[in-house]
């Protein structure tokens, strides 16, 4: 099941939270690459909207990636105190600390509903769905890709269509199986320990920045790369404002990973939030999310992006704000040349 595979080894990572619009996913997807929807904080309803609208938007395939729910154990005490230690900072804004909410991101009617429509790719991410759910799929005609941080994981991704393998480099949130802190590599060692326990077609994601870069991870072994945070500051991206301006703005030195927003290992520029709260908060996925929501949409809109979660991989520097279509090109141009 190959022909899901882009003209350009271009793919857009699926970035929750608004970053992937239809419009983001449609202009990568004429261009060339396969663009990605993002399914995690949407309800069933809302991924179908987003769905149909792309449709309108483009005849070329493209992806959809759904967050597995939530299985790691919480400490309960330790989410309340950190739900307290917030307490001054949603004053100031005038907001109160959410509550934790559902922890399966709707699930079942994601599935449900991609099922009986399904695109052309379906993507998981924090974990690989039962092997009847892949086959569900694959039988619909739809290409699987299970997002992967070790060669372990690979080992356990089973029919997986292809493996989306992330490097320590990248943005956002790692998707790795598990909720801990064990060894994550970058992207140049990563892919070629994954090509030796898995003959899976393997897409590069971390840092991947340049058409150089594209160059590189082909020669290492995968069919593509996906890059994320080369599309934020793209017209057609739903990112903020104010984190679009954050990634062009000299006073951010450097990323780091934090707990601090979400209650998982997510990478992002180093701001006072993240800088005053990572070390207190708890391994607590999506419980942190929803404690820090009214927080983050406050300080966003107060255009203060010292409170927000500044999502960025390490190479997030040579992001542009050109339009999708010349970012895909300008990733894989020197691929066309060679």
């Amino acid at each position: 099941m190959s022909d899901w595979l882009p003209e350009v080894p271009v793919v857009q990572a699926p970035m929750a939270g608004g970053a992937s619009t239809p419009e983001l996913v449609a202009a990568v997807c004429e261009a060339g690459g396969l663009g990605f929807l993002a399914a995690g904080y949407r309800t069933a309803a809302q991924v179908r909207a987003e769905i149909t609208r792309t449709r309108e938007l483009t005849r070329r395939p493209f992806g959809v990636n759904v967050f597995l729910p939530a299985a790691d154990p919480v400490d309960d005490a330790a989410v309340a105190a950190y739900r307290e230690r917030l307490r001054p900072e949603a004053e100031r804004l005038g907001v109160e600390p959410g509550a934790p909410g559902p922890r399966d991101d709707d699930w079942d009617a994601k599935v449900t509903d991609l099922l009986a429509d399904p695109p052309a790719v379906v993507g998981f991410t924090f974990g690989c769905p039962d092997a009847a759910v892949v086959r569900a799929f694959q039988r619909r005609g739809t290409a699987v890709v299970v997002t992967v941080t070790t060669p372990d994981e690979a080992r356990r991704a089973g029919a997986a269509d292809a493996l989306c393998v992330q490097g320590r480099e990248a943005g956002a949130h790692r998707g790795s199986f598990t909720n801990g802190d064990e060894e994550h590599l970058p992207i140049r060692e990563l892919v070629p320990r994954v090509r030796e326990v898995t003959a899976t077609p393997l897409i590069a994601a971390g840092g991947i920045a340049t058409a150089d870069h594209v160059r590189e991870m082909l020669l290492l072994g995968a069919v593509a790369v996906q890059a994320g945070t080369a599309f934020l500051r793209s017209p057609e991206s739903g990112a903020s404002e104010v984190h679009k301006n954050a990634l062009a703005d000299p006073r951010y030195t450097r990323t780091a990973m934090t707990r601090a927003f979400s209650g998982r290992p997510a990478r992002g520029l180093v701001n006072r939030f993240l800088t005053e709260h990572s070390p207190h908060a708890p391994a607590a996925y999506p419980d942190v999310h929803h404690l820090t929501a009214p927080l983050r949409r406050a300080s966003a809109a107060r255009r203060d992006p010292e409170g927000v979660n500044l999502w960025a991989g390490e190479s997030w520097r040579l992001a542009t704000a050109e339009p999708a279509h010349r970012i895909v090109a300008a990733l894989a141009g020197k691929i066309a040349n060679s």
